[in-house]
């Protein structure tokens, strides 16, 4: 027989060995899966609770995926069936994921294989990780051996486990498999896997192929916080585990029944945008930080922690991202050239070091060229009432008396406030509270000048009446004047007074069309919105901004009832109204940015107030405000908002892009415990917040009474 007549027999003959080998590997590791599942089974135990709300989570529209503004969780229909959990200690302790009880159940029970089910009682919540842990009244557990973190490599095979629908649990726990795709993952906390990973099996372990438990599946995610944040990527084949080996070591401080969270440092970077680009400068230093503590100034770099190099943001969140509150580093920061080495600085909880907004007690006089700032209201009984400031006073120069950090001068010299109310606003924001601040001050009677020393103290949200009017000098295309001091005069630009005032009628021509603007679209995105612009509109002042958010399916006479309603306040206290419209009718988180490059270019031929942009909405709408204030914080100022709740957890006040907040609920609206509930959250990261519940209203939008002072409070928004 011809050599060639042999190839296709010698071919299928290998061919045939190759399926065969490959059948092999197949059925060694379906045996291998079976044989770690069936060897997991005892530990890991079925959850039920009762009670508490059926949805949880999710900004408005359910648009807050992976890909969304944000990474926000959409909302998350809690379901009815049981959940996973995983015995950690032979006497009863379990651990699971604390999305499992994010809706606040009433009761708890746990059933471990081979025992009667059993209520549970939560012990304490690890909120940095998201898992809590859970104790029954149990003796002699099976329980699990740890893979150990050093071991673990990308590619290997992995069991996301739970437990669904067997109510006697004699069977090997349901489950999906997968390879771990990568580790060190959500600021160094956890082990990713492709595995199918959803509500079902959050709190389960995840099972490498000789029984060994990696970790503890729960949703994640590396930009939001919270029970539900990560829950967008069930099933997605982006799963993450916490390690078991983590959670072994911090399981006796959780055992002591006191909740633990991140450490955190307590400060702000100077580039808070910026996470791979730059160094690591402290731009704000929270009261009573760990930061503070260590006597770590504004304008520090911080170069290493614990002797490992943090070139930028993101390396430095990787540093401290596996660390809780109470541990202890080491940094090296540099300060004015020299390399400066601070031991033993134990790290704070995120509560303590929340910001809290420093507060002065002004109004600044708006549109005023002239060098210092002219005081238009002075707040009873704040900072600068007890140090005897009045209203028409002009401060002149400001600087540090006390401990205060920030862009200040050494020595606590006073220097000209040269820009303005920006520029006073930006000391006093970057003055710790109870600091002193020595201001020179010319007294609008008598136009004497003094020295007065000013304790800095923290907003509160008692509001006026009304404030005085005008509150505008009408100058804002003025160019800064520069303090008047010793020195010859200025050369004169040789006009003439009679060309001056020809030219600044020329100025004051404007091209704009005034009043209601209906049926306007952004050239770019095809965004429609309406606009009203004031019929008194003046270049010369500066104008706030209300972004109106409609609810769902507004009317079709929405614009004009608006109008109606907003049209003498914007033309007295010198507001835009800009609205953009949904494209579905309803808001969905993923049209965040486009809203707000929409509005941006829309105002653009307009003077504006960036002190006095604020997102209002009602129902849907509302959620919408608030959603995009906390992901537009460099351009959204204050947020108003009617029958609104907020989804999802309240990230940190900022220093350097403060947010204030009207919050406005009827006593019979359906959503009256989520707002109430939302005030707290709110509260908790201590952010300025006025909340007003309306008698006999449900889902109505605003009473008259609390219309004034919604706008007393929109009047306010550049309160120093």
């Amino acid at each position: 027989m011809p050599r060639l007549a042999l190839l296709p027999a010698i071919l299928v003959v290998a061919l045939a060995g190759v399926a065969r080998g490959q059948d092999a590997v197949n059925d060694a590791t379906e045996k291998a899966m079976k044989e770690a599942a069936a060897k997991a089974a005892p530990w890991v135990c079925k959850i039920e609770t009762a009670g508490g709300a059926a949805t949880i989570g999710g900004p408005p529209g359910g648009g807050g995926g992976p890909g969304g503004p944000g990474g926000g969780p959409p909302p998350v229909r809690k379901g009815s069936g049981p959940t996973t959990g995983l015995v950690i200690a032979r006497d009863g302790y379990v651990i699971t994921s604390s999305f499992n009880f994010a809706n606040k159940p009433t009761d708890i029970f746990v059933t471990v294989p081979g025992k009667e089910r059993k209520v549970a009682k939560v012990i304490a919540s690890d909120t940095a990780r998201m898992l809590t842990l859970l104790k029954i009244d149990a003796t002699d557990l099976s329980v699990p051996a740890p893979f150990p973190k050093a071991e673990i490599r990308i590619g290997q095979w992995t069991l996301a486990m739970g437990r669904a629908l067997d109510s006697e649990l004699v069977k090997v726990p349901g489950y999906s498999k997968g390879i771990v795709s990568a580790v060190n993952r959500i600021w160094g906390k956890a082990v990713q896997t492709d595995c199918k990973v959803s509500p079902v099996n959050y709190g389960g372990p995840l099972v490498a192929l000789d029984g060994r438990v990696i970790g503890v599946l729960v949703p994640a995610s590396p930009n939001a916080e919270g029970d539900t944040a990560g829950i967008e990527w069930y099933d997605s084949g982006i799963g993450f585990a916490v390690p078991l080996e983590d959670v072994l070591a911090v399981f006796p401080r959780l055992k002591g029944g006191k909740d633990i969270g991140r450490g955190v440092l307590g400060f702000n970077p100077k580039e808070p945008e910026e996470m791979y680009n730059v160094p690591v400068t402290v731009g704000s230093i929270a009261p009573n930080s760990a930061a503070a503590k260590a006597e770590l100034k504004v304008g520090d770099i911080i170069t290493h922690i614990d002797g490992k190099p943090v070139p930028h943001f993101s390396a430095l969140r990787h540093t401290l991202g596996p660390k809780y509150e109470g541990d202890e580093i080491s940094l090296t920061v540099q300060r004015d050239g020299k390399e400066v080495k601070v031991e033993k600085v134990a790290l704070g909880s995120a509560a303590a070091a929340t910001f809290a907004q420093p507060f002065f007690g002004i109004l600044p006089m708006r549109d005023d060229p002239d060098p210092g700032v002219e005081v238009r209201y002075v707040y009873p009984k704040s900072p600068a009432d007890l140090a005897g400031l009045k209203e028409g006073d002009r401060i002149l120069k400001v600087g540090a008396g006390g401990p205060a950090r920030g862009p200040m001068p050494p020595g606590g010299g006073l220097v000209p406030v040269t820009g303005g109310r920006a520029q006073l606003g930006q000391i006093v924001r970057a003055a710790p509270v109870n600091a002193d601040l020595k201001m020179e001050v010319k007294r609008k009677d008598g136009g004497k000048t003094e020295t007065l020393t000013v304790k800095v103290g923290t907003l509160n949200e008692e509001l006026p009446e009304k404030l005085p009017m005008p509150s505008s000098k009408n100058r804002a295309l003025e160019k800064p004047k520069a303090p008047v001091g010793p020195g010859p005069k200025p050369p004169a630009d040789g006009k003439k007074d009679e060309e001056k005032k020809e030219e600044k009628k020329e100025d004051d021509k404007d091209e704009f069309e005034k009043g209601l603007l209906t049926g306007l679209s952004n050239k770019t995105n095809g965004r429609e919105y309406w606009m009203y612009l004031p019929d008194n509109y003046d270049k010369n002042k500066s104008y706030g901004v209300i972004i109106w958010l409609h609810a769902a399916k507004p009317g079709a006479n929405e614009a004009k009832d608006m109008k109606k309603i907003w049209e003498d306040y914007c033309d007295a206290a010198n507001f835009i109204i800009i609205a953009p419209k949904s494209k579905k009718g309803e808001w969905a988180a993923t049209e965040t940015e486009e809203v707000v490059t929409t509005v941006r270019e829309a105002l653009k031929p307009f003077t504006i107030d960036p002190t006095r942009v604020v997102a209002h909405g009602m129902g849907i709408g509302g959620s919408m405000a608030l959603y995009m204030a906390f992901n537009a914080r460099d351009f959204v100022r204050g947020v108003a908002v009617s029958g609104a709740p907020l989804a999802g957890n309240a990230k940190d006040n900022l220093p350097n892009q403060p947010l204030s907040f009207f919050l406005i609920a009827g006593n019979k609206d359906p959503l009256l415990k989520e707002i109430q509930e939302t005030t707290d959250k709110l509260k908790a990261k201590k952010f300025p917040l006025i909340y007003r519940e309306i008698a006999d209203f449900g889902k109505q939008y605003i009473d008259q009474n609390t219309l004034n002072e919604l706008t007393v409070w929109l009047d306010s928004m550049d309160r120093i």
